[in-house]
């Protein structure tokens, strides 16, 4: 009589097990990876410099002094943000190089 489920056997949980760990190393190094590159993005025409982590910390903010008006400094706040987001966005693409492969890999387990 035919058994229907489980893993198919001991050798197959084991070479399960052993894609899964390699999985959980790959990933552990890319978290690694992301955590050491350094993301720099400016905004207008670099007056405003932002450094942030793969992992999006934010790590340092260079103003001009030539951009700081006190009676503009909304004008100012917009740059900062302007700079932080493309950051963001670099992150995020870098994030996808990084950790993309490894998603697509998940699929092979189930």
């Amino acid at each position: 009589m035919a058994k229907f489920g489980g893993f198919g056997g001991g050798n197959m949980q084991q070479q399960l097990m052993k894609q899964a760990q390699k999985m959980q190393e790959d990933m552990q190094k890319a978290q690694e990876e992301l955590e050491e590159t350094e993301i720099t993005a400016e905004a207008g025409g670099g007056l405003v410099e932002v450094v942030i982590t793969g992992k999006k910390k934010l790590v340092s903010i260079k103003i001009k002094p030539e951009v700081v008006d006190k009676d503009d400094v909304e004008m100012l706040e917009d740059l900062i943000i302007a700079a932080i987001n493309d950051a963001y966005k670099t992150a995020d693409e870098e994030a996808e190089r990084v950790m993309g492969p490894l998603a697509g890999g998940l699929g092979g387990l189930f």
